[in-house]
Order: C-alpha cells, then sequence, then structure tokens
C-alpha cells in the first residue's frame, strides 16, 4: 500500500510529536528509574537494617525464623531466611530441616558468599526473588560471627515498578496527545490556513492569474514569505508579460522572416548533409521551372536544368560543411531553364542543428544580370564610342601605349592614322544629325572592314576617327609603305556613295599618319603629329593621305606663336582697318568695305590671308569680329557727321562662327544702338558656304537683321554651290561679284557668261549687285554694259587707311547723293 505524502505542516506537526514522544519517553524511562531504584534501595536499607539489628543484638537471630516480623523488618514478603554460624552449620532457619545442616549440603548455597573476601553485604537477584548475604560482626570487628542469608519476594515490588512505568507512560501519552493537539491546532490557526491560502494563490498564478495575490496578516517569517511571493510573482508576471511580448514578437518576426524568404526576389534554398535539397523559397523554385517549392525537396543539383554546375555547386556545399566558414558573395554563372547563362552572386553558410551540429548548407542566390549588363554598359560607356560601337579616346590611348611599348619591345615600327571626314558639318547642318550618324556608322563599318583583326579602329571623337596599325615591319620604309598601303584603301573605301535611304551622299577624307616605334611617353607628341598631318591634308585639298614630317612640327609651330601674338595684337590695338573704296558707274561714292589688318611691331603688316584662317580655328574669330562691328560703326558714325560722307554704306566681313552665335543678332543691334548711326548705313558680307552650314538657321538670323534694318551682301558668289531654291528664300539686299570671275573677264568667254548671268539673275530677284577686283577700265566697261553699275577694285583704289580713304572722297568730282 502506498503511504499517502504528508505536508509540510504534518511533516512539522509529527516531527514535533515524534520529538516530544522522545522527550517524555526519556523522561518517564528516568522517573520510572528513579522509582524503581528508590523502592530497591529502600528494601535494600531494610535489609541492612536488619543485618546491623542483629549485629547489635536489637533483634534476636531467632526472628529470622519468624515469617511475620521478618516480613515487616524488610518491608516485603519474607520467604526464607537462615543464620549460619561460624562453623558453616546452620543455627537459626525458617525452615526447620535446616537446622544444624552445612551450609554447603544446603541446595542453591554457594559457599563463596561465605569466604573471608567476600563482602560484607551482597545482593543476589532472581527472577521474583531477591537474596540477601550479609556477614554479622562482633564489636569487636573480625572474622564474622553470623552470616544471615534472607530471601525476600520482589513479585510486589516488580508490580510497583509496572504500575509506576504503565501510569508514568499512560501520563506521557495523554500529555503528547493534548500537546499535539495544541500544537496541530496552533499550526492550523497560524500556519497551515496561510500556507494553504498562499498555495491556492499560487495555484492560481500556476493558471495564469498573475494578478493574484496572498494576503499578508503578519509581519512573522511566514508573513516576510508570502511578501516575498507576491513580490516575485509580480516580477514573473512582469517578465512573464515581456516574455509573451517577446515570444508574440519573436513570432511576428519568424513569421515575417518567413514570408519575406518565401516572397524574396533572391533565392534561398537549404540541404542536408548529402546535399539534397530540403526546402527553398517561391523564386528558387520559380527560377528552377517548378511549380512550388515542394517539388524541389530530395532532389539533387543533378537533377535540375543546371546539372553541368552540379559538381562545382557540391564541391562548394563539402568545402562549407566540413569546415564550418561560411562562403560570401562569390559569382557565378548558371543556365536556366529556357537556356539563358545568368550570373548569380552566392552564399553558403553551415546549417546548425539544435545542438549546434552542422547538419546542412543555406544558401542565397542572387540573380545579379541586370548589374553585370550594367556594368559591362559602364565599361562600354567608358571605354567605347555608344554611336559607334568603336573604342573612344580612352580605351584608344591605353591600346596605343600598349602598341608603342610591343614596339618597342619587339623593335619593329607601328602607325598612327588620323581620319577626319571633309564637309561633315556641312551634311548635319543640311541633312540633320540622324544623317550624320548614320554617315559615322557606316564609316566605323567600313574602316573596320579595311584594317587587320588585331589592328584598332576608334572614334576620337565628332567625324574624327583613329586607326592603329601594330607590328607592321622592322625596316621603317617598308613601314611607311604598309600605312600607305592601308591609308589608301581608306580613302578609296570612304569615297564610295553613302546610301541614306534613297538618297545617297558622297564625302571624303583627310587622313594625317605617322609611324612609331617605342617609347609610351611619347604619345602625346605622337597625337599632335598625327594631327598635323591630317591639317596638312586638309590645307592640301583634302581627300589626301599626309604623312607627318619635322617641317610640318616648324609650321605648326609657327602657327601657334602667330596664335599668342594675336591674342596681343587684340589687346594692344595692333589691329586696324582699311578702307576700300566703292562707287557707281560715274565713279561717284558709294560706301566702303572695311578690310581688317595687322601691323605686327616686328613682322610688319601681317596678310589677312595667314591670321584669319588662324582666327577661324582658335576661336579669335569672334572677339576680332566684334572689334570690326564696333570699329565700323564708329566710323559710320562719323561719316554721318560730315556733309559729304553722312551716305556712305561701309560693309564688312562676318565669319560662320560670328553668324551661327545664338546672340549675333544682339550684338549688331546693341552695337547699332551704342552708336546711334542709322543701320542701312552698315552692311554685312557673308559667304556662300556659311549660308549652306545651317541655311534654315541662316536665313531666320539674316530675317532679323533685316529687321533692324542692317543690309546683308552675298559675297565671293558664284565661286560656292548656292542653290536657286535657296537664294530666292535669302533676304539679301546685294550680290557680289568675285574677282576670280571678273580678272579675265575681258578674254575668257566663259567668265563673261557667268557674270552676266549673275547679273541678269540679280534683276530678277530685285537684288542689287557690285563687281569686286575692277582693276581695269575694259573691265568695268563690260560690266557696265552688262548690268552692272557698282564697283570696287584697284581701278579706283586699293585698300588704305581711313586717313588716306577721306582725301579719295574730297577728290570726288562730287558729294555722295545722300539717299545712298
Amino acid at each position: 500500500m502506498k503511504i499517502p505524502r504528508l505536508g509540510l505542516i504534518s511533516r512539522i506537526a509529527l516531527l514535533v510529536i515524534c520529538v516530544e514522544a522522545l522527550a517524555f519517553s526519556v523522561l518517564g524511562w528516568f522517573y520510572t528509574d528513579r522509582f524503581s531504584t528508590a523502592i530497591e534501595e529502600r528494601t535494600y536499607s531494610h535489609l541492612h537494617l536488619v543485618g546491623r539489628m542483629i549485629a547489635n543484638d536489637e533483634l534476636a537471630i531467632s526472628s529470622i525464623s519468624r515469617q511475620s516480623v521478618m516480613t515487616d523488618l524488610v518491608g516485603a514478603p519474607y520467604l526464607d531466611g537462615m543464620v549460619i554460624g561460624g562453623n558453616g552449620r546452620v543455627i537459626v532457619s525458617k525452615n526447620p530441616a535446616y537446622l544444624g545442616s552445612l551450609a554447603s549440603d544446603i541446595p542453591g548455597f554457594d559457599m563463596r558468599w561465605l569466604a573471608a573476601s567476600a563482602p560484607d553485604e551482597k545482593f543476589i537477584r532472581g527472577d521474583d526473588t531477591l537474596k540477601a548475604v550479609m556477614h554479622i560482626h562482633g564489636a569487636a570487628g573480625g572474622v564474622p560471627m553470623y552470616t544471615t542469608v534472607i530471601t525476600i519476594s520482589t513479585s510486589e515490588l516488580n508490580a510497583m515498578k509496572r504500575s509506576i512505568i504503565l501510569w508514568g507512560q499512560l501520563g506521557s501519552l495523554v500529555f503528547i496527545l493534548l500537546s499535539s493537539a495544541v500544537i496541530v491546532f496552533i499550526a492550523q490557526r497560524l500556519i497551515t490556513r496561510r500556507v494553504n491560502i498562499s498555495l491556492e494563490v499560487l495555484k492560481k498564478v500556476e493558471e495564469g492569474a498573475l494578478d493574484a495575490r496572498i494576503p499578508v496578516t503578519s509581519v512573522d517569517e511566514l508573513g516576510q514569505i508570502q511578501q516575498g511571493i507576491n513580490s516575485m510573482t509580480e516580477k514573473v508576471g512582469t517578465l512573464l508579460n515581456q516574455h509573451r511580448q517577446n515570444a508574440e514578437k519573436l513570432r511576428e518576426q519568424k513569421d515575417l522572416l518567413a514570408s519575406v524568404i518565401q516572397h524574396a526576389p533572391i533565392r534561398v534554398f537549404w540541404k542536408d548533409r548529402e546535399s539534397r535539397y530540403i526546402g527553398c523559397n517561391s523564386q528558387f523554385a520559380h527560377d528552377a521551372g517548378l511549380s512550388e517549392p515542394g517539388e524541389l525537396i530530395g532532389k539533387t543539383d543533378h537533377d535540375m536544368n543546371w546539372r553541368e554546375q552540379a559538381e562545382t555547386y557540391r564541391a562548394d556545399d563539402r568545402v562549407v560543411m566540413e569546415s564550418g566558414i561560411s562562403k560570401l558573395d562569390f559569382e557565378e554563372t548558371q543556365t536556366t531553364p529556357d537556356g539563358r547563362t545568368i550570373w548569380l552572386s552566392t552564399s553558403k553558410v553551415p546549417l546548425r542543428g539544435e545542438d549546434s551540429r552542422i547538419i546542412g548548407v543555406l544558401g542565397i542566390y542572387t540573380d545579379i544580370t541586370s548589374r553585370k549588363q550594367a556594368e559591362e554598359q559602364i565599361h562600354n560607356l567608358a571605354y567605347f564610342d555608344p554611336l559607334t560601337g568603336l573604342p573612344n579616346r580612352t580605351l584608344l590611348l591605353d591600346r596605343l601605349k600598349h602598341a608603342m611599348t610591343a614596339g618597342n619591345r619587339l623593335g619593329v615600327f607601328g602607325a598612327v592614322l588620323l581620319i577626319d571626314l571633309d564637309n561633315f558639318k556641312t551634311l548635319n547642318d543640311t541633312l540633320g544629325h540622324d544623317m550624320g550618324d548614320m554617315l559615322l556608322k557606316q564609316v566605323a563599318q567600313r574602316l573596320t572592314q579595311v584594317v587587320r583583326e588585331g589592328d584598332t579602329v576608334a572614334r576620337l571623337g565628332g567625324d574624327e576617327f583613329v586607326v592603329i596599325l601594330e607590328g607592321l615591319s622592322e625596316n621603317v620604309r617598308e613601314a611607311a609603305e604598309k600605312t600607305e598601303f592601308v591609308g589608301n584603301k581608306i580613302l578609296s573605301v570612304l569615297n564610295r556613295p553613302y546610301q541614306f535611304g534613297a538618297h545617297a551622299h558622297h564625302s571624303s577624307p583627310s587622313i594625317g599618319a605617322t609611324l612609331f616605334d617605342g617609347n609610351p611617353h611619347a604619345m602625346d607628341d605622337l597625337l599632335k603629329q598625327v594631327d598635323i598631318a591630317m591639317y596638312q591634308a586638309k590645307k592640301d585639298g583634302r581627300n589626301a593621305l599626309r604623312f607627318f614630317d619635322p617641317h610640318m612640327q616648324e609650321s605648326i609651330n609657327a602657327r601657334m606663336e602667330l596664335e599668342l601674338e594675336l591674342h596681343k595684337a587684340l589687346e594692344k590695338g595692333q589691329l586696324h582697318l582699311h578702307y576700300q573704296i566703292q562707287v557707281d558707274n560715274s565713279g561717284r561714292p558709294l560706301g566702303a568695305e572695311a578690310l581688317i589688318r595687322w601691323n605686327h611691331p616686328e613682322r610688319g603688316l601681317v596678310s589677312p590671308a595667314e591670321f584669319i584662317p588662324l582666327a577661324e580655328e582658335t576661336g579669335l574669330i569672334l572677339p576680332v569680329g566684334q572689334w570690326v562691328l564696333e570699329t565700323a560703326c564708329s566710323q559710320i558714325k562719323a561719316w554721318e557727321l560730315g556733309e559729304h560722307t553722312r551716305g556712305l554704306v561701309l560693309s564688312i566681313n562676318v565669319s560662320a562662327k560670328q553668324l551661327h552665335q545664338a546672340d549675333f543678332v544682339d550684338q549688331v543691334r546693341a552695337t547699332v544702338q551704342r552708336y546711334d548711326i542709322r543701320p542701312t548705313l552698315l552692311k554685312l558680307e557673308l559667304t556662300e558656304g556659311m549660308l549652306l552650314e545651317n541655311i534654315e538657321g541662316t536665313i531666320a538670323t539674316m530675317n532679323a537683321l533685316n529687321a533692324i534694318g542692317v543690309r546683308i551682301s552675298l559675297d565671293d558668289f558664284g565661286t560656292g554651290y548656292s542653290s536657286l531654291q535657296y537664294l530666292k528664300r535669302l533676304p539679301l539686299d546685294q550680290l557680289k561679284i568675285d574677282r576670280s570671275f571678273v580678272r579675265d573677264i575681258a578674254t575668257d568667254s566663259s567668265d563673261k557668261a557667268i557674270v552676266t548671268t549673275i547679273i541678269v539673275m540679280a534683276r530678277s530677284l530685285n537684288l542689287d549687285v557690285i563687281a569686286e577686283g575692277v582693276e581695269t577700265e575694259e573691265q568695268r566697261q563690260f560690266l557696265f554694259n552688262a548690268g552692272c553699275n557698282h564697283f570696287q577694285g584697284y581701278l579706283f583704289s586699293k585698300p588704305v587707311p581711313i586717313g588716306q580713304f577721306e582725301p579719295l572722297l574730297d577728290r570726288s568730282w562730287r558729294s555722295v547723293p545722300a539717299n545712298i
């Protein structure tokens, strides 16, 4: 049978009862023993008294035989008694049969009791008897006179002892029971009830009632325990609430993480130690061509579409699992179910179980194909021309450096060719930039087809291309011949017509070439040389190939020096205007053309043919042109103040760069207003080439100038490629016949026909006509007869400074009409 477990209070009560029982048992034994000993000692005392009385003759020895007397004397039932004399014979006995008998003959008598060495008193216990053996001496002492043996019954004594023990135990039991009842009552009142209340509250707390509290009714130890339990419960409640909140947050985070993993646009998978898939997210399943993640479980990479990479993947898994070290952000390619090759950024980490043992591998694939494509695009943008796909300047310089280094190491010559398309700007302006881009693409294709596979074709920018020819020859002459051969092939293929839909376009290149045999540090010089050679090709009439030579460099150096000095000329006022008079058929002054001159302090008078093209190329033509405009308006203002000069018209030449400035019209208007002149006295001379560069924009600018009142003359007419369709749309005031047609007009029938045609055409367009370069009377007469009434040339005056020009007016046979 199973013994029920006792509660703490019951155990304490039981312990107290046991302690009390033990204590009272010990006390009962002690007091019982004391009472029993006292009874025995009283009996011994009575027996001893009997012995003393016999020794003192206060009691006759014959009394030993009388039972009633001895019972009273010893205080106990007297059973037997005898007195043995010194001779060892019984002299007195309660049993008459023993009188006179030797003590040794008496049954149960021990002769040692009579020995001289035996004690005077000896008490011998039996079961219910007590023998007292006492030696009785005389007054003088010495040898005992008698030996008395008295036997009494101890039954009553034992009964008395048992009674004492019984009543003592009964009293102890009663006391223990009463005290236990009191203890249990007190424990019940003071401890058990409070403990039970505490247990009930703790039970409620256990069931989740964290707000339950034990009522504390005392400040004793139990009350302190209850207060401690309450505090602990409150803290536990707080911690449990926090734990629940944290657990809820953790659950939400786990759910969120699981959702994020499942719906993340990256591949997530996990495998066991055998590299079998045990899970993945939706993106991984989708990219693997599976309908849902569960289809992947149990498969290996050999079972998937990327089986070509399976061994590599398995090796990576094994390294991660065996080393326990993550492998992060390494890039690899993979074949998709539809056959595409994609780039992946892969991370693999050990997958650990609850005991931290590695149970597999967790992997993340991020598709970085777009990034790789973007990087490739960035690389292409950095090193390739987006229009033609050719290497750009950056990659060109890198390849040129390597080519020069290789040439230096191998001792062979290479070459660089710079190709510039002639009149490309005209194509852009007339047909539009789209046509220009198409031309550049076709040029790139043709150049690539001409050169060897190992050579480089690059677009330097705009309409300039560069070809690098490597490893031509160890012999400089042979290398030059091979370069010339390639250059001529380029000339040939680029001179072929370009087809833009229904439109065919003809173009030609100017090519500069130079050789190299090493020293990559001289790369900048090499590019300068090929640039110089290309400009020499343009200078020689375009559509040509020219090699660089030192004389070209000398020319360039002189040109650069001239450019610096031209800057100074503007700053130091070295530029001047010369004026060439313009007259009618009767010689009357109509005005003049202002021609710029440079009076250099060391060089002397520098020809405009030398510095104007330089100013055009460097952009200095803009400040120079503005200076001419300012000076001309100032001169017109001065003439307006004179009686005979107030009607003179002053013509100035305008460059293409000036005309195509966005604010050119504003500049002219502001200058005219600043000098407060009549705008009709200012004439701007434009060339045909300028008009064709951007015909629509030019017409708009000319209309704006006409709105101001400024006159416009078309200079060098007949030398360009003017279309009559454009000519009739141009808001012109005058056509100027070029000197090249006037020079041989007296002898050349073609020139006569051209001049006559120009004059007739001008009249049909209601345009004024003036001929320049008139040097003979015969020329003037022919022009006059053909219908031209205005002239300019050495026949009337060469260009002269203003100080010499105004006396010419004074010598005129009459003043200039005011309406001219």
